[in-house]
């Protein structure tokens, strides 16, 4: 067989089964979506049932967290159940598209549904919601106005954008810049241009850790579970720096204005008199990344921080496998005096990089490792001993 007919073969083969597979994960996430959209529209009627029941919402968010994950697993904590609720708000059934409704076997000769929204199955409802659960959190969460939200809807489907587009050019102000400029029509041809990293291949896209919940998959190296590990590893290292830290918390729940965020580890300083707020991420070190840290410190200072303590501190830890980075934010400390007590009180910042450089490699190598081989790494390892906390 000559080669370049088999080269041929070849790319056709792999052009449909990673065609098949993108189609696959398309198909998975607005079954999902549609079914996370009935969920909240559920919450939603039970507590609109009467005053008494809307007055005990947060309760049944928890009670159906905590009987939810233990039949079903991961993927409904409470902040999970609200984005539902909120979905179904956001999207009422007078916001699902008329085409829809016509295309229902339920219409009638003029094309108004004769049946409530609720009665569509998932298949007819999944086509309401084309893009993947993951879009519509961003588009939820992270935009300002109606007006801002369909913007980036509507662009995201026409011109195809994955996540990670959605989110660079929310990320990157475009729907103010669209509106500033004098020549929108040039902007929104460039925005359809995907960037370099932009495309999702089929992998990741099923590797979405909504997908990976929903349908509960295992994922033994998934980027959560590493992050879960090096926040137990530093939770432990700091801790075992000095009696003077004592641990508050982790992922604790920080809400700013219709939006919830999450801490990674709550530290409390006891001889700076202050709280010590720590975020890890696994990207390198950006702008935003120091943004949200002072967001996260001024808020802390508001809601947190009792008369007699020091505003916050802010320390970001950036993990990379061929760096690590560790930075403070220092928000406002009240003396310079203070400052520099911080500064001699503190974990050195090239110590902490070396330890999550070092804590990193650990966990990667362990994780590449066969189940069985790891298991018994596991067994054979010694556990650092975790120094006792102290309640602030």
């Amino acid at each position: 067989m000559p080669a370049s007919a088999y080269r041929q073969v070849r790319g056709d083969i792999v052009g449909l089964l990673e065609a098949g597979r993108r189609a696959a994960a398309r198909s998975v996430n607005t079954l999902m979506t549609a079914t996370y959209w009935k969920i909240g529209r559920r919450i939603v009627e039970f507590e609109q049932g009467g005053r008494g029941r809307a007055s005990y919402g947060a309760a049944l968010l928890k009670r159906l967290s905590e009987d939810l994950s233990v039949q079903f697993g991961k993927g409904f904590g409470v902040d999970s159940l609200e984005s539902m609720r909120l979905f179904y708000q956001t999207y009422p059934p007078a916001r699902i598209s008329e085409s829809l409704i016509r295309k229902s076997r339920c219409a009638d000769s003029r094309g108004i549904a004769t049946v409530a929204i609720q009665d569509f199955d998932l298949d007819e409802l999944a086509r309401a919601f084309p893009l993947s659960w993951t879009h519509y959190i961003h588009l939820m969460r992270r935009t300002r106005s109606v007006a801002e939200r369909e913007f980036y809807e509507a662009e995201a489907l026409r011109g195809g954008w994955s996540v990670r587009q959605l989110d660079r050019q929310m990320g990157s102000q475009f729907y103010t810049r669209v509106l500033l400029s004098r020549n929108k029509r040039a902007m929104l041809s460039a925005a359809a241009a995907p960037e370099p990293g932009d495309q999702l291949t089929p992998e990741e896209a099923i590797k979405d850790p909504y997908v990976l919940e929903f349908l509960r998959l295992k994922d033994d190296c998934s980027e959560s579970e590493l992050e879960e590990a090096l926040i137990h590893r530093l939770e432990d290292f700091l801790l075992e720096l000095g009696e003077d830290f004592a641990f508050v918390g982790r992922q604790r729940r920080l809400r700013i204005g219709e939006s919830w965020f999450r801490i990674d580890l709550l530290f409390f300083h006891r001889r700076l008199r202050c709280l010590v707020i720590i975020d890890l991420k696994l990207t390198e070190l950006t702008h935003a990344d120091v943004g949200q840290m002072h967001m996260y410190c001024n808020c802390a200072r508001e809601h947190w921080t009792l008369p007699d303590e020091n505003p916050p501190v802010g320390l970001i830890l950036c993990a990379r496998s061929n760096a690590a980075v560790a930075r403070y934010a220092l928000e406002g400390l009240p003396n310079k005096v203070l400052a520099a007590e911080y500064q001699t009180l503190l974990p050195d910042a090239k110590l902490l990089a070396a330890e999550l450089a070092k804590t990193r490699r650990q966990l990667e190598r362990r994780l590449a490792l066969p189940l069985e081989p790891r298991k018994r790494q596991e067994d054979a390892s010694t556990p650092l001993p975790a120094a006792g906390s102290v309640e602030p």
